[in-house]
């Protein structure tokens, strides 16, 4: 008979924000130690590291009264938490949106010389950082998937926006290879190795 497979640490940490989501109560360490195994398939030793995780990340509160620390969660702030983030996320993303614009802009009229290799470049940090915020909703999406539907669903309609919009930055980036290509006789190989430009460089499924 093969052993049974470990939780992953995500696994724990989603299991323990079930935990709390689902008591709706404050408690000790010492507490969580005896209840996560029980409940949750949590070992006892890795439930002190899990919650301190959650407490960094801001998703779990804690309080020190007298010489006991205390540790709650409720639905109603990961929600609110959630929202929050997805508003910056959905801002950031606009801004690089119309940084685009005004960069696809700039290519368009800039004359053969530094100027143009910089707004490319320009371009393609743009670009990586579109794909970083898409990478960072679909990592959000895993984590909370299990805890708040209407949380998830959300950032699966932001991680849509962003995939979108990434697709439109590899059409620019492509674009501007052909263009540069027709213009000045580079081959592909050289205008990637220019910029920085992986050879697995493709648009987003």
């Amino acid at each position: 008979m093969s052993k049974k497979k470990g939780l992953s640490v995500e696994e724990k940490r989603t299991r323990m924000m079930e935990l709390f989501f689902e008591k709706k109560d404050v408690y000790q360490l010492k507490d969580l130690e005896k209840i996560a195994p029980k409940e949750k398939g949590i070992t006892s030793m890795s439930v002190k590291d899990v919650l301190q995780s959650l407490v960094d990340d801001a998703l779990v509160d804690s309080d020190r009264i007298g010489t006991s620390n205390y540790f709650w969660a409720f639905p109603s702030k990961a929600i609110h938490a959630r929202k929050r983030k997805l508003e910056m996320l959905e801002s950031q993303l606009s801004e690089g949106i119309q940084k685009k614009k005004i960069l696809q802009q700039n290519i368009e009229k800039a004359k053969v010389g530094r100027q143009d290799t910089e707004d490319r470049a320009d371009l393609l940090k743009e670009l990586l950082a579109l794909r970083q915020q898409r990478d960072q909703l679909k990592a959000d999406i895993e984590k909370y998937r299990d805890c708040d539907p209407e949380v998830v669903e959300e950032i699966r309609q932001s991680n849509k926006i962003a995939k979108e919009a990434a697709n439109r930055w590899t059409d620019n980036v492509f674009s501007i290879k052909s263009w540069a290509k027709r213009k000045f006789g580079f081959e592909q190989n050289m205008i990637d190795k220019s910029f920085g430009i992986p050879e697995e460089f493709d648009y987003i499924d």
